[in-house]
């Protein structure tokens, strides 16, 4: 009897030691109690076994990582760049929001302070983010835009930048105008660093149109169609709609709950808009007074409840309010107020909020960004200019070359060459030896 037990044991020692063995071999699989489909979605009915191997990449993750995942053909992602306020602060930029499509296009929704740096930590090359759509020219919606467009080549966008923007209620007001002072405003800042690195980024291609239209076509290019509907916002303010393989997405910018939002909106896959922290918040948190909350907070821009009934007017797959600073304590007082309205899914934005949206789901996440990004690689080839002659300096900077210290600079420079077999010339700090 005990030469039996003893043998019943051998044997159940053995099937252990070789189910071991097994998921040694091939640890990113999950046990048969567990689906293909449940492993990728990372749940299992009731309280079923998930094995995960201790060594191997997880199969599941809650997070996005910017890169590291592969966009499918019927697929929309949509990432937030910046969710929150004119009042500046480290956690959240002002308005921006990107959107990647499966067909590999991508497309810029407003860009308020702060935004550039989120949109740099996705490490996206610069010659993809060519189009930026913007719903009014508002800093905290449209204030990144110059150094976005600016600093483009040292970050090596090679490709020209196309912006579309409303027309004015005066021409002087309009997007074409703000675009040629920017230029005129940033002149300098074009000509000293564009003689420095490959200028063709500095190409810029402005797209103004008529901010009254109501549900107009403004871009209609690789099977993807943005319209736009007037905003409520002091006027030349526009909410967009983007359309694409059967999927619509829908961002306000800024603005009061409007008929044309109600009526263009309807049963959108995501519905971005705007929603403001309550008045009596806004008193404590800003200082206003109780006039200024009101017209603020309800007249120029949406009240939580207001957010909640367009909602529920409108229906979306997922709604999404955004356009206020989203902490322990304020999302409370938002959400509460929103749900006296509207009972529906709903998402309260903060920045690196990531949307993966198909026609059979919608999925929510955070994104980890990377905080010590440097720019993506380039993807065309450079052609650098000839700095002196494509810039003139003038006689006092050249007088003022310390010689020592350029001395240094050519040994420099002679290494480099040395080490990559080219025969660049010093230009600045060749000419105290000048003859």
């Amino acid at each position: 009897m005990k030469k039996k037990v003893f043998l019943i044991l051998i044997l159940l020692l053995l099937a252990l030691g070789y189910h071991l063995v097994q998921n040694y071999d091939n640890p990113g699989r999950t046990i048969d109690l567990v689906s293909k489909a449940e492993a990728a979605s990372g749940k299992a009915e009731g309280n079923e076994p998930f094995e995960w191997s201790p060594t191997k990449p997880y199969p599941v993750r809650d997070v996005y990582y910017p890169g590291t995942e592969e966009l499918m053909p019927d697929e929309m992602r949509v990432i937030a760049c910046g969710t929150g306020m004119p009042q500046p602060r480290l956690k959240q930029a002002a308005a921006c929001f990107l959107v990647e499509l499966g067909n590999g296009e991508k497309f810029i929704f407003d860009m308020g302070e702060g935004s550039i740096e989120r949109i740099m930590a996705l490490g996206i090359p610069l010659d993809q983010l060519n189009k930026v759509f913007l719903g009014h020219l508002h800093l905290d919606h449209a204030g990144d835009f110059p150094a976005f467009y600016f600093t483009g080549p040292v970050n090596n966008r090679l490709t020209p930048l196309r912006v579309w923007g409303p027309s004015g209620v005066k021409p002087e007001w309009g997007t074409r105008t703000w675009a040629r002072k920017m230029k005129e405003m940033w002149a300098w800042e074009a000509a000293s660093r564009g003689s420095a690195v490959d200028a063709r980024g500095l190409e810029l291609e402005v797209n103004e149109f008529d901010w009254t239209a109501v549900n107009k076509v403004i871009y209609d290019e690789n099977d993807v169609v943005v319209r736009t509907i007037p905003a409520i916002h002091a006027d030349q303010s526009v909410s967009f709609i983007l359309e694409w393989n059967g999927l619509k997405f829908a961002f306000s910018s800024d603005t009061l709950p409007s008929k044309w939002w109600r009526d263009h909106t309807k049963g959108v896959d995501l519905s971005i808009h705007e929603c403001f922290i309550p008045p009596e918040l806004m008193m404590e948190r800003y200082g206003f007074e109780l006039s200024e909350a009101i017209f603020v907070g309800t007249q120029g821009h949406t009240s939580a409840q207001a957010f909640g009934k367009i909602m529920s007017l409108t229906q979306p797959r997922q709604a999404v309010c955004y356009h206020f600073q989203n902490d322990f304590d304020t999302v409370l007082a938002v959400e509460n107020a929103i749900r006296e309205t509207y009972d529906g899914p709903l998402d309260l934005a903060t920045d690196f909020m990531v949307w993966n949206i198909t026609k059979d789901k919608i999925k929510t996440r955070m994104a980890v960004p990377n905080e010590e990004s440097f720019p993506a690689p380039i993807q065309r080839k450079k052609i650098p200019p000839d700095t002196l002659a494509t810039y003139t300096w003038t006689d006092l900077s050249f007088s003022g070359v310390e010689p020592e210290s350029a001395a240094v600079t050519n040994k420099l420079i002679e290494k480099l060459n040395k080490k990559y077999n080219q025969d660049i010339k010093p230009g600045v700090t060749g000419l105290p030896f000048a003859k």
